[in-house]
């Protein structure tokens, strides 16, 4: 993570998927969505270096 890494909401990574909330939170159950953490309000962020390479390791796979 850098000092400037923007966090990311559940909308935007929904956005540029391209999936629905409930595929995100099953990948989140399975174990198969980009690393995150928790809010206090419960809502989740996700830092867009952690994303891009949680995105770029699934490229490698196909």
């Amino acid at each position: 993570m850098r000092k400037d890494d923007k966090l990311m909401t559940v909308p935007e990574i929904l956005d540029e998927l391209g999936v629905s909330v409930r595929t995100f939170y099953r990948w989140r159950e399975i174990g198969k969505a980009p690393e995150g953490f928790k809010l206090p309000n419960g809502e989740i962020r996700i830092y867009r270096s952690e994303f891009t390479t949680w995105l770029e390791s699934l490229r490698e796979v196909a």
